[in-house]
């Protein structure tokens, strides 16, 4: 028996967006920038899916979706595109939980003179929206707070957030590759400037991904536009990261990667569809995973109970044993069939503390202790069960001694 409880990480690729993908490769295969026949028929794929994309998060315009290679490009791309407008260094607020791939371009804008904040969070990983609203400086130009945080599920007050930007004049972002197609998104309630989605995130093909831009415009160059460099408020304005043929509205050059992207776009359709009744199947099978292993002194949850992902459980595993870490229990659930992750991360053979549970005020041993649990369209609640089992077992054969430590771990 084999459980894959790691939907955060990728989700399978439906077979519907497999099929698609195929047909297109073999029917639709033409550059969508030509304007012969076989151009026009992919181009008219690739206007679908955008259609397809734009109708999930309930973009009004289609034309404001640029399709990008995943995430991590959406993420660079908002954050670079805005800063790229600067011949002087500015400031850019995130938080401390964001992921690496917004953390390591403001890092990257920092080394570079940047005044960068970093938003604090609480034990539940959230961000005091008043916070925010003291970190605002004269020349802050942009904030980007994620959504939904992989690591620990928390999903953060967007809206307050977001109105507290909107009353600045400063252009927003947000890291909503978590959160599409497990939990609604409508940008004309919430109209954020700027939201990043991943097609592997929500059963599309890995390799594509999306950059939703409130009202794309393109500045070719910094050097074309040193009148911005002054102005406190570009509005949404973006420079391109790639020069080229200038496809996506010259946001993103070169030639569409159309069969994966028509999987994405038919993925995101479906989760549309699908997202009322599948977010409530899913938030029932985490309060049962979580409720079975409640009594477990070993396992302190982390993130907010409440304001949480609808398919996401983690824990901070406890132990007076230095060398038993959360990825020791991804190993022994793995070799059960059981896929999990870990929060903390492993460069050059060290494990490293989970940058996250130390921002939310765990020590650097309870930050080891890091587990993640996400679950999806084919787990079961016998799945369920079974797990529990099983986490308890490893647990049991582990017998770790609970530890209280001074950052007061409780249960």
């Amino acid at each position: 028996m084999q459980i894959y409880l790691d939907h955060s990480a990728t989700t399978p690729t439906r077979p519907e967006a497999i099929d698609l993908l195929q047909q297109v490769m073999t029917t639709y295969w033409g550059n969508p920038s030509s304007l012969h026949e076989w151009g026009q028929r992919a181009a008219t794929v690739l206007e679908t899916a955008r259609m397809q994309v734009a109708g999930l998060i309930r973009a009004a315009d289609p034309e404001s979706i640029v399709f990008t290679s995943g995430g991590t490009e959406a993420n660079n791309l908002a954050i670079f595109g805005v800063a790229h407008q600067y011949t002087t260094p500015q400031h850019l607020i995130i938080s401390q939980v964001e992921h690496s791939a917004i953390s390591q371009p403001a890092s990257w804008l920092e080394s570079r003179g940047w005044q960068v904040t970093r938003l604090g969070v609480d034990r539940l990983g959230q961000v005091d929206p008043t916070e925010l609203e003291r970190a605002i400086q004269p020349n802050t130009v942009l904030i980007s707070i994620i959504y939904g945080q992989s690591e620990v599920g928390t999903l953060q007050p967007i809206e307050k957030l977001w109105a507290i930007a909107q009353r600045h004049g400063i252009p927003f972002h947000t890291d909503a590759v978590q959160v599409a197609g497990r939990y609604p998104l409508d940008v004309q309630k919430i109209p954020v400037d700027f939201l990043s989605l991943s097609s592997h995130k929500l059963y599309g093909p890995q390799g594509t991904g999306a950059l939703y831009i409130k009202e794309p415009k393109v500045i070719a160059s910094p050097l074309h536009n040193a009148l911005l460099s002054n102005s406190s408020n570009p509005g949404l304005s973006l420079v391109p990261l790639l020069s080229g043929g200038g496809q996506e509205h010259q946001l993103r050059s070169g030639t569409q990667a159309v069969p994966i992207i028509a999987g994405f776009g038919l993925a995101a359709e479906l989760a549309a569809e699908e997202l009322p009744t599948e977010m409530h199947r899913l938030q029932g099978l985490r309060d049962r995973l979580f409720a079975q292993l409640a009594d477990l002194p070993q396992l302190v949850t982390t993130g907010h109970l409440q304001e949480r992902l609808p398919h996401h459980v983690s824990f901070v595993f406890l132990s007076d044993r230095l060398e038993i870490t959360g990825k020791t229990l991804v190993r022994h659930l793995n070799l059960a069939g059981i896929g999990i992750s870990s929060g903390s991360a492993c460069h050059s053979g060290k494990t490293i503390p989970s940058p996250i549970l130390l921002a939310m005020g765990y020590t650097a041993q309870e930050s080891l202790g890091g587990i993640r649990l996400t679950l999806g369209k084919q787990t079961t609640a016998a799945d369920i069960d079974w797990t529990a089992i099983v986490l308890r077992q490893v647990i049991d054969r582990l017998s770790p001694k609970l530890v209280l430590s001074g950052s007061g771990a409780t249960k």
